[in-house]
């Protein structure tokens, strides 16, 4: 499970995680949320970009108590119904048009 702690920081609004892309470059999102599907937990990010229109789904993988690395999720099915889920739960807060 995530660090409760970490998780309960990152809840602020305007939280930023800096992540590495497979060609070593720095990119900054902004974190939305933590969903639980099936056991597992994956965090939901959109780009700090104002032209960001498509949220990030990755797979929280903990290291030790304190560290976690997050990780791709190739599966398209599985995308779609975390994305379903996350939708769901701001429904009526945030346009998904």
């Amino acid at each position: 499970m995530a660090n409760e702690e970490f998780m309960e920081e990152m809840e602020n609004e305007g939280t930023l995680i800096t992540l590495e892309d497979e060609e070593g470059n720095e990119i900054e999102f902004e974190f939305l949320d933590v969903v639980e599907y099936e056991g597992e937990e994956y965090i939901v990010l959109i780009e700090n970009d104002e032209e960001a229109d498509e949220v990030v789904i990755l797979k929280i993988n903990a290291i030790d108590d304190e560290t976690e690395e997050y990780a791709s999720i190739e599966d398209e099915e599985l995308l779609e119904k975390l994305f379903e889920i996350f939708k769901s739960k701001y429904e009526g807060d945030i346009d998904f048009a």
